[in-house]
């Protein structure tokens, strides 16, 4: 199986696999260096809270699809509000947290951009998994 989902990840486009890798996953994780900030909890949660979903959806599908996007759309969508209207309010948080959460909101808003049009193209039908014809 796990020989599957890496054979699924590796027959995405280079840049994608980049993406996820290097930039998507390592954004979100960071959150857990913030739990003790005000609503550090709620942030790490959200954010690790739709990858860990995207992994039970690779366990099932043993690859990546479309499907990836739902519970990126679910959830990080009013992760976002919430991270937009952290940074604008500026609650007592360091100036560290602010950098971050401007670091993690531009992400993630360009990975909504990605996920919503997925997320549409899984709902029309396109159900495949990537790398199997």
């Amino acid at each position: 199986m796990i020989a599957e989902i890496w054979g699924s990840f590796r027959a995405m486009p280079v840049w994608v696999q980049i993406w996820v890798a290097v930039i998507l996953v390592p954004a979100n994780l960071a959150s857990l260096w913030f739990l003790t900030q005000p609503r550090g909890a709620w942030i790490a949660g959200m954010a690790i809270g739709a990858m860990a979903l995207n992994g039970v959806l690779m366990l099932v599908e043993r690859g990546f699809s479309k499907a990836m996007a739902l519970p990126h759309v679910l959830i990080w969508t009013p992760l976002v509000a919430l991270m937009a209207g952290m940074i604008s309010a500026r609650p007592e948080i360091s100036p560290t947290f602010v950098t971050y959460l401007q670091m993690l909101l531009a992400i993630n808003t360009f990975s909504l951009v990605l996920d919503y049009r997925d997320a549409w193209l899984w709902w029309r039908g396109q159900r495949q998994v990537a790398g199997r014809g």
